[in-house]
């Protein structure tokens, strides 16, 4: 079987319903589509014990942070790889900060133990259910999570970047 992003959304959107599958885009050949964190788990277990589908290498998991989303200011962002096909996917979940919690993938990648401890440590996402989710860069005792865009990228105070000095 072939894989094309048509035939592999139509497969999944069967599998787990268009309220559970939503905003699929094709932007770079690799399709794109956005799921719940109640879907998530079940929805890569799937993509990767399905016999035609054989979506079974996690390339990469991380973190983003959209300040400016209201409710949906956090989102982990999953890439898997079919070798077998070598076809691509990606998955995005959206959720508040307020309620930063996703359901660990440990248990079906091995791999996904360091990725999933590198977005709680950068990010603060909790992975509920991970066996050993402590900091994997920074020191222990941090009190924040450097990658949330909580503070400006440049001291505001300073006089050496008033737009006056360069001609705005």
């Amino acid at each position: 079987m072939e894989l094309t992003n048509e035939n592999v959304l139509g497969k999944i959107i069967e599998q787990f319903g268009e309220e559970n599958i939503t905003d699929a885009v094709n932007p770079d050949g690799i399709m794109t589509f956005q799921t719940n964190r109640q879907t998530i788990h079940e929805l890569i277990k799937y993509l990767r014990d399905d016999e035609k589908l054989q979506i079974s290498f996690l390339t990469t998991m991380c973190g983003i942070h959209y300040p400016e989303q209201k409710d949906r200011e956090l989102c982990m962002m999953y890439q898997l790889h079919s070798l077998r096909h070598n076809y691509r996917l990606r998955i995005k979940v959206y959720f508040p900060i307020s309620d930063p919690v996703m359901p660990t993938l440990t248990d079906l990648y091995a791999t996904a133990n360091w990725m999933e401890r590198e977005a709680y440590d950068f990010y603060g996402i909790v992975f509920a259910g991970h066996p050993n989710l402590i900091r994997i860069l920074n020191v222990e005792d941090m009190e924040y999570h450097p990658m949330l865009r909580q503070y400006p990228l440049e001291d505001q105070t300073r006089e050496d970047k008033v737009n006056t000095f360069f001609g705005r």
